[in-house]
C-alpha cells in the first residue's frame, strides 16, 4: 500500500515568466485591483503535518516564503532550469542558516547541469565565502516514485517545447506547469488524479512552450479530475473575466489559493 497524509497545497505564484503586473503594462489586467489579478512566479508548496516541500526557487522565492512564514522547509523540487523557476536558489541560504544543515534537492540531471552553471559560486566555484552560499544535498530524479518525509512523489515527465521538464503527483493532486505536451505514459501516471494543477498561458495565440487555455481544457477533459486549476497565466487574462467563460470544473488559480486533500491509501502501481 502506498500511503499519502492529509496535505494542504499552496499555490505560492501562478503568474507567467514576467509576473503579473508586468512591467511597463497598462493593460486591463495589469491595472486591475482584484488581488487576484497579482501573480508572482509559479510555484507551490506541499504540506503533510511534518513535511514541507516547495517546487521551484522562483525569483519570487523569498517573497513567497516570508507572505506564507514557512520557517521550516524539508526540500525543494524543480521542475526545470528556466531562470523563472531557479532564480531565487540563493535564498535556500535563510534555511541552511535556521536548520542547520544542508537543503535537500531534487532534480533531473540536465536541470542540475544548468542550476550549476547559474550559481557556479554555490558549487567549488566560490573566490571567498562572505555571507556563506547555498549548502544543498543534490538527489537526481526520473520518473520513479520518492519519498520526502511522509510524502510521496510521482514525477510526470513532460514536454517544454523541446525541452523536457517533470510535473510532480501527490497522491491524488498534480502540479503541471511549464507544459505543452503531456505525452500518453504520462498522461497514465495522472490517471485518477482528483486534483490537477495545469499550464494555460492564454487564449490566444498559440505557443510554443505553453498550453493555450483550449488546449489545456482538452487535456484536462482526458485526464478528467474533479478539478482543474489553470496556472502560469500571463496577463492576457483577467481573473474575472476567463472564470465566466470556463467550464464549472476548471477555474483559474491565483497566488495564496490553499487546497486541502484528506488522506489516501492506494494499492502501488
Amino acid at each position: 500500500m502506498v500511503h499519502t497524509p492529509a496535505l494542504t497545497v499552496t499555490l505560492l505564484g501562478t503568474g507567467t515568466s514576467t509576473g503579473v503586473p508586468t512591467i511597463a503594462c497598462s493593460c486591463a489586467t495589469c491595472t486591475s485591483t482584484d488581488i487576484r489579478d497579482k501573480r508572482l512566479r509559479p510555484s507551490i508548496m506541499v504540506q503533510s503535518s511534518t513535511t514541507t516541500i516547495v517546487v521551484d526557487t522562483t525569483p519570487d522565492f523569498r517573497q513567497q516564503m516570508l507572505m506564507t512564514n514557512t520557517t521550516k522547509l524539508d526540500a525543494v523540487l524543480y521542475t526545470h532550469h528556466h531562470i523563472d523557476h531557479i532564480a531565487g536558489f540563493d535564498d535556500i541560504r535563510c534555511y541552511n542558516f535556521k536548520q542547520e544543515k544542508a537543503m535537500p534537492i531534487y532534480l533531473m540531471q540536465e536541470t542540475f547541469d544548468n542550476l550549476k552553471r547559474s550559481f557556479l559560486y554555490a558549487f567549488g566555484y566560490a573566490t571567498q565565502i562572505g555571507g556563506g552560499i547555498p549548502q544543498v544535498e543534490v538527489h537526481i530524479i526520473d520518473e520513479q516514485t520518492f519519498m520526502i518525509g511522509d510524502i510521496p512523489v510521482q514525477p510526470i515527465p513532460m514536454l517544454h517545447g523541446n525541452l523536457a521538464v517533470l510535473g510532480f503527483r501527490f497522491g491524488n493532486i498534480a502540479y503541471c506547469t511549464d507544459t505543452n505536451y503531456i505525452g500518453e505514459h504520462s498522461l497514465r501516471l495522472l490517471s485518477g488524479v482528483e486534483i490537477l494543477i495545469l499550464d494555460a498561458l492564454r487564449y490566444a495565440p498559440q505557443h510554443s512552450t505553453h498550453y493555450t487555455v483550449p488546449e489545456a481544457i482538452a487535456v484536462a477533459e482526458q485526464i478528467q479530475p474533479q478539478i482543474t486549476y489553470f496556472t502560469h497565466i500571463a496577463h492576457n487574462l483577467k481573473h474575472s473575466d476567463t472564470e465566466a467563460q470556463l467550464p464549472s470544473h476548471i477555474r483559474l488559480a491565483y497566488d495564496g489559493l490553499t487546497l486541502h486533500l484528506p488522506s489516501i491509501s492506494a494499492q502501488a502501481s
